[in-house]
Order: C-alpha cells, then sequence, then structure tokens
C-alpha cells in the first residue's frame, strides 16, 4: 500500500502536490511554483563516494543502502536488540529526554521507517499533555471560587502533537506500519516515502527533526543538513543520534573486535546477511566524528550546535536550532 503522501498538508488550503516528470512528489504552497522548488539532481561529472571500505560512484551509494535496508527490515528491531544487548533503546530515550518535546509540536522523523523515535514522540507528548491536564484541573479547582477566574483554562488546551515518518525505503516504512497497527497507532503517524537530501515537503514545516542511525547513510551529509534546515521553522530544533568515535582507547578496541568480529556473525546467524551488518559496521567508521559533524552543522546553518556522548561516545547526540 503506497504512502498516503496526498493526505499530509500542514495548512490544507494552501498546500498542494507536484508530480514530476520523474514520478517523484512535491509539497509546495501556490506561492512557491514548482520551477522554483530544490534540486539536487543537476551537477557535473559524477564524483566517487563510500560504501562502508568500499569505494563506489556516488549515484550507486543510495541504490546499495537501498538494498541493505530492503534485506534488514524484517529483522531489523531484532537485530538492534542483539547488536546492541536492548542499549539501543536507552539511546533512543535519552533522545526523546534531550528533546522534551511539548504537546502541539510538530515531527519529521528521517530515515525512521520503523517507527522507533515516532512512537516514543507521541507516548511522551501524550504524558506532557496528560500532565498538563491535571494542573489545568488542579488549578481550576483552586480558582473556582473566584468570579474572575471562572472558565479559566477551559478553552485552547494543549493541542495534539503531529508526527511524519520520511524513509526512502519502502519495506523499512511497512514494517514501521505494522508496529503502528499493532500499537493502535495507526491514525496517528502519517509515512512518507522521500529522500532525506531531497525532502518532499515545503519550507519552514516543522518544530523538530530528528534522524537517527540514518544520516551517516546518505551520499551527501551536507545536502540532508541543508534539507532539515529548510523545512524546519524558525526556531526548529535539528536532533540527531548516531553512531559515533569512542573516545576511551580501550573500549574503542573492546567496541572494534565485537563490531567486526561479532555484529556480522549475528547478521548471518538471525537475518542470513553478512554483507548488509559488515556494510553497517564499516558505515561507522567512515562517518564523522563528534567534532566534525559539529562543524558541519555549522555550516549547514545551524546556531548553537552542540553534541554529547552516550556510552563512552558509542553514539552521540548532535542538536542545533534554525534562527
Amino acid at each position: 500500500m503506497a504512502a498516503p503522501i496526498v493526505r499530509w498538508v500542514l495548512h490544507p488550503s494552501t498546500t498542494a502536490v507536484f508530480l514530476s516528470a520523474a514520478g517523484s512528489r512535491r509539497l509546495f504552497s501556490p506561492g512557491c511554483a514548482p520551477p522554483s522548488c530544490r534540486s539536487f539532481s543537476d551537477g557535473a561529472a559524477e564524483k566517487n563516494t563510500h560504501f562502508g571500505f568500499e569505494t563506489v560512484p556516488e549515484g550507486e551509494k543510495s541504490k546499495k543502502v537501498y538494498k541493505v535496508f530492503e534485506n534488514v527490515a524484517p529483522k531489523y528491531d531484532v537485530m538492534n536488540d542483539a547488536m546492541s544487548l536492548g542499549i539501543h533503546r536507552l539511546w533512543k530515550d535519552a533522545l526523546l529526554h534531550a528533546m522534551h518535546p511539548q504537546p502541539g509540536v510538530h515531527l519529521l522523523d528521517v530515515a525512521g521507517g520503523t517507527g522507533d523515535i515516532a512512537f516514543r514522540f507521541l507516548e511522551y507528548t501524550s504524558s506532557q499533555k496528560e500532565r498538563q491536564a491535571r494542573r489545568t484541573a488542579s488549578w481550576q479547582d483552586m480558582s473556582h471560587n473566584y468570579p474572575g477566574n471562572r472558565g479559566e483554562g477551559e478553552e485552547g488546551g494543549a493541542r495534539d502533537s503531529r508526527v511524519v515518518v520520511c524513509d526512502i525505503n519502502k519495506e523499512m516504512l511497512k514494517v514501521g506500519k505494522q508496529k503502528a497497527h499493532h500499537e493502535g497507532l495507526a491514525s496517528d503517524v502519517l509515512w512518507v516515502v522521500g529522500d532525506a537530501e531531497e525532502l518532499p515537503f515545503d519550507d519552514n514545516q516543522f518544530d523538530i527533526y530528528t534522524i537517527a542511525f540514518g544520516l551517516r547513510n546518505v551520499t551527501h551529509v551536507e545536502l540532508a543538513l541543508q534539507e532539515a534546515l529548510r523545512v524546519l521553522k524558525p526556531g526548529g530544533r535539528f536532533m540527531c543520534l548516531e553512531f559515533s568515535k569512542v573516545t576511551n582507547p580501550i573500549l574503542a578496541r573492546l567496541y572494534d573486535a565485537y563490531s567486526f568480529q561479532v555484529i556480522p556473525v549475528l547478521g548471518e546467524v538471525i537475518a542470513g546477511d553478512w554483507k548488509s551488518y559488515q556494510y553497517l559496521v564499516e558505515s561507522i567508521r567512515k562517518f564523522p566524528a563528534q567534532e566534525e559533524l559539529k562543524e558541519l552543522l555549522e555550516e549547514a546553518g545551524f546556531c548553537c550546535a552542540r553534541y554529547h556522548n552516550l556510552t563512552g561516545g558509542v553514539v552521540s547526540i548532535h542538536s542545533g536550532f534554525k534562527l
């Protein structure tokens, strides 16, 4: 079942869909004519990039990455638990606590096909909304006998939060949709097929942009960051949870041994796929270190860029704001 791209509109009266000759969809306002929409397809002679430790033409990387996640999608969650011994759940919880989203915010989760961040976001904002409702009810009880305060807080309650999951891989989105149905969240998440380097959304649409364990898989990290900045509202926040560089030398040696000697074996035993998990391990080593990624955020135009490490730098959370 195709992702319901056409159903999503921030302002139903002002948003339309552009279908290019190549078949790609683009959401835009009438004031933004389709020809002016951003495109990164034009360029000079094709360059090379890395696919793990392999050097490949830039145009081939996205196809290879797509195939990797198409292969691992059915066992993605099981393998995450096996590879990280369940610690990935704590990392994702840490991302949400660092984010601290409030009811009514609009989240775009990129490369989030299985829905882990989206579901946590909905749970977190729902909990925040309930807390606000309890505080409002308590205040209403206390102030009920004061005529000037009657009716205060009875209107304009906390708005519902909204979340859009955007992933280039349809198989990953399929897994996420199945989980949403199982958790009773099918109507709370919109699933959109889209490329992080050319997002199918208009400018200034989202309060928060997240990408968890996905940024290292894009071909042009700088373009993905520029797109994140574009679709965020002024004051919006970018947050990236990604594998990084271990800071402790002893832990680094243990981590490397585990990564290269154990994880591909787990991939073969559990998912029947050694090569995909060998790539995932290699891709971590090719991804920019903490300070380098922070500099890329600043170069893309984010302010207050910063990061903090989790588990000794095995992963890090980078964040920045759009002014």
